[in-house]
């Protein structure tokens, strides 16, 4: 075995023993804020536990957006007119090296636009590429499919952080108002990191592609499996409610009203992004890519499963929010994040920082909630635009995602695979895009 896969196999271990769940460690750093609550300021028990329910509903309204976001990419991965396009993209390599360098860019791609559909389509990219090169090395396959989350999504147009600064009304307007998408996801800075990205991911999938005594063939088994989802039975009844289940009629409808006010909007407003209007063209599309209501219940019914982790953990996200900001904690920690270094070394400070923290709290959006009041206090302080300190977040953020299971769970099912089969492949492409960040925050920004 080799040295490679001993340490895939021994990180792999280490975090089944050491690395609770993904709720388990929302819980822990509850219990360790109210700790530096006490800590660190002069808040007592009732005003700590009176910061921390009034911010466990502070983030409603992002939760449900971040919820939409996963559900509407699940439906456009698993809609038949989306699936029709996959299996076209699955046909376009002809050798399995090949297969894992054009999924490693589609992955890439596909979470630039949006970070849910990047996530599941991929993963069903992975099933139907390995269908059509049954003797590719699947574990690398699989690997490649995730890299979008840990090198494009949060630089892409669904970044949990660069929307949330762009959305009007988001909860630090009153302190750093807006931050629109053209200093951050569209700034010369940002692409140009996307675009070295992409050719890292093409290279990278290229040069590990192993030899042909080390070539590992998807399970015969799982192979079985990877066929269409099963198709929704529906009444043959000539009555009107079987008629209207069976009718592409209202899926159309409502689609086109969602595009129509987008276009509404952008006659009046101008090309503008938020999180609401993404949402809503993205259910749109997929509404309009379902043939009738039964079928897109029956998809809803297992995106919806998807976004568990979301639905319950970022009430506990926002409490910890509530408790940093009611208690004075975001002061506190903002004086410290100074005193690390001057405006030159911030940008890193916030890259690394929030490279380790997302390994432990896997939610870039929430943790941006628990982060920014802090960090974006220290960048005024410390005169540093507001945009670069987002900017180093998000791509601090989504580099830990490589080694965290917590996102690759949907892909995992989907592929039929465990974690440790995919993790030395991981380790090697966060190696490699840590270089790059360091390289950019800590010289270039």
């Amino acid at each position: 075995m080799s040295v490679l896969t001993r340490l895939a196999l021994a990180l792999n271990d280490f975090s089944e023993r050491w690395i609770p769940s993904a709720l388990a460690i929302s819980c822990i750093l509850t219990f360790v804020a109210f700790g530096m609550a006490f800590a660190l300021t002069d808040a007592g028990p009732l005003q700590a536990l009176h910061s921390w329910g009034g911010g466990v509903w502070a983030l409603l309204e992002f939760a449900m957006q971040m919820t939409l976001i996963m559900i509407s990419g699940s439906l456009l991965a698993e809609s038949p007119f989306l699936r029709r396009g996959l299996d076209a993209l699955a046909g376009v390599p002809r050798s399995p090296r090949g297969a894992v360098v054009w999924l490693a860019f589609l992955s890439m791609a596909l979470c630039w636009v949006h970070w849910g559909l990047g996530l599941i389509g991929s993963a069903f990219l992975a099933r139907r590429i390995a269908l059509r090169q049954p003797k590719v090395h699947y574990p690398l396959l699989v690997a490649v499919a995730y890299w979008g989350m840990g090198a494009s999504w949060h630089g892409g147009l669904s970044g949990s952080a660069t929307l949330l600064m762009a959305t009007p009304k988001h909860f630090l307007e009153s302190t750093v108002g807006l931050i629109p998408l053209s200093q951050t996801t569209f700034s010369p800075l940002n692409l140009a990191l996307i675009a070295v990205s992409f050719l890292m991911a093409v290279a990278l999938a290229w040069a590990l592609y192993p030899d042909a005594a080390h070539v590992r063939h998807v399970d015969a088994e799982a192979l079985k499996s990877f066929h269409d989802l099963p198709q929704v039975r529906l009444s043959n009844a000539r009555t009107l409610s079987a008629m209207v289940e069976r009718s592409w009629a209202c899926n159309g409808a409502l689609g086109l009203l969602g595009l129509g006010w987008l276009l509404l909007d952008y006659s009046a407003n101008g090309f503008t992004l938020t999180f609401n209007k993404i949402n809503l063209f993205f259910i749109s599309i997929a509404f309009l890519s379902y043939p009738n209501p039964g079928a897109l219940a029956a998809a809803s019914e297992r995106a919806a499963g998807y976004a568990h982790g979301i639905i319950l953990q970022y009430p506990l996200y926002a409490g910890v929010f509530g408790l940093i900001k009611g208690c004075g904690l975001d002061v506190k920690l903002g004086q410290f994040f100074v005193s690390l270094g001057g405006a030159e070394g911030f940008p890193l400070v916030v890259y690394t920082y929030s490279a380790i923290l997302n390994y432990f709290i896997p939610s870039g959006g929430s943790k941006w909630a628990v982060e920014a009041p802090y960090l974006l206090e220290a960048a005024k302080t410390l005169d540093v635009k507001f945009s670069t300190v987002v900017l180093a977040y998000a791509w601090g953020d989504m580099l830990t995602d490589l080694l965290q299971p917590f996102f690759c769970l949907p892909l995992l099912a989907i592929a039929k695979v465990e974690f440790r089969e995919i993790l030395g492949y991981e380790m090697i492409a966060l190696v490699a895009w840590a270089a790059l960040g360091v390289v950019v925050f800590g010289f270039l920004a």
